[in-house]
C-alpha cells in the first residue's frame, strides 16, 4: 500500500465500543477496543481517540493483538479529556484515527529502556516485540514518584526476567531512591549496551539521550507534544523543524542532537506561547 493510500486509511474516522477497563494506579487505566486499522500499529506509533462531546487525543499504543484486531492504551488521568474518558465504561462508544508517526528502530543486542510514569506503556509494547526476537538482554529501568505509580512491572518482568527490571520511586517507597534518569546512568556506567530506548517526562528523556551520547551509545527517544491533526498540517507539535506527529513522534540521538537548545527545555501551549517543560 503506497503512502498516501495507508495515510488516508489511518485517518479516517472509526467508532468503536470499549471492550474493557482495566485500572493499573490510582491515576492510570487501560482500554481496550477493537479496530483493524490501529492494530496494524508498531510499538512507538500512537493513535488519535476521541471522547464524545469533550476532545480528542493522541495516546501511544501499549499493546495490540492483530488477530483480534485488539488495540490497549495506558491513559494517565491529566486533563478534562482524559478525565472524562476514566469516567467511561465497557460498552460505551469512543472514536479513534490512526495509528500514526515514526515508531521505534527493532534493534537486537543488549538493549535499555528507560521509561517514567506513563511513558513506560509504549516500551512495554517494544519490549514484547523485541523479547519475540530473542534479543540476547533487555534491562529495564522505570521511574515514578511513588510506589503505587509504577506501572507494568509484571508485565515487564515477565517479558524480560526479573532481575533486569529495575525501579527507581521519588520518594524512596520502592527500588531504588530519586531519578530514573540517575538510575539509568550508573547502569550505563557499568554496562555496555547496543541500543537506549527511553520514553517519560522530557528533562528524563534528554539526560537519558545525554548519558548515552556521551558514552557513545545510540538511542532513540518518544517525545510528546501537543498534537491536533496527528498527520504534519497543523504545526502545532512542531519542534526544532520537526513535525512531531509525522517525523516522530520517535527520534534518533542524531536528530535530537540539531534542536539541544528546544528538547527538554521547553515546548509549546494551545495558544502557541513557549512554556517550560
Amino acid at each position: 500500500m503506497k503512502l498516501s493510500a495507508w495515510l488516508t486509511a489511518a485517518n479516517k474516522h472509526r467508532t468503536t465500543r470499549i471492550m474493557n477497563v482495566e485500572v493499573v494506579s490510582p491515576t492510570v487505566k487501560v482500554f481496550t477496543f477493537q479496530d483493524k486499522q490501529c492494530a496494524k500499529a508498531k510499538p512507538g506509533q500512537f493513535l488519535m481517540l476521541w471522547v464524545p462531546g469533550v476532545d480528542e487525543i493522541p495516546l501511544s499504543v501499549l499493546d495490540v493483538d492483530r488477530e483480534r484486531a485488539k488495540v490497549s492504551v495506558a491513559v494517565k488521568r491529566v486533563g478534562e479529556a482524559t478525565k472524562a474518558l476514566h469516567s467511561m465504561k465497557a460498552g460505551d462508544w469512543i472514536g479513534m484515527r490512526g495509528p500514526f508517526g515514526n515508531g521505534f528502530t527493532l534493534k537486537r543486542g543488549k538493549i535499555l529502556m528507560v521509561g517514567g510514569g506513563v511513558g513506560i506503556a509504549p516500551l512495554t509494547f517494544l519490549a514484547k516485540n523485541l523479547a519475540s526476537g530473542k534479543t540476547s538482554k533487555i534491562v529495564v529501568v522505570i521511574g515514578a514518584k511513588t510506589r503505587e505509580e509504577l506501572i507494568f512491572m509484571d508485565n515487564l518482568r515477565r517479558l524480560c526476567e526479573e532481575e533486569n527490571v529495575l525501579a527507581a520511586t521519588e520518594d524512596g517507597s520502592y527500588g531504588v531512591k530519586g531519578l530514573a534518569s540517575s538510575l539509568a546512568e550508573s547502569v550505563m556506567a557499568e554496562e555496555k549496551f547496543n541500543m537506549v530506548y527511553t520514553c517519560g517526562p522530557e528533562p528524563m528523556t534528554r539526560r537519558v539521550l545525554d548519558c548515552a551520547e556521551k558514552v557513545g551509545i545510540y538511542a532513540e527517544a518518544s517525545l510528546e507534544r501537543l498534537m491536533r491533526c496527528a498527520i504534519g498540517i497543523c504545526g502545532s507539535c512542531v519542534v526544532g523543524g520537526y513535525r512531531v506527529c509525522r517525523d516522530g513522534p520517535v527520534f534518533n540521538i542524531n536528530q535530537l542532537k540539531t534542536f539541544k537548545d528546544e528538547f527538554g527545555v521547553w515546548k509549546r501551549d494551545f495558544n502557541g506561547k513557549r512554556i517550560p517543560v
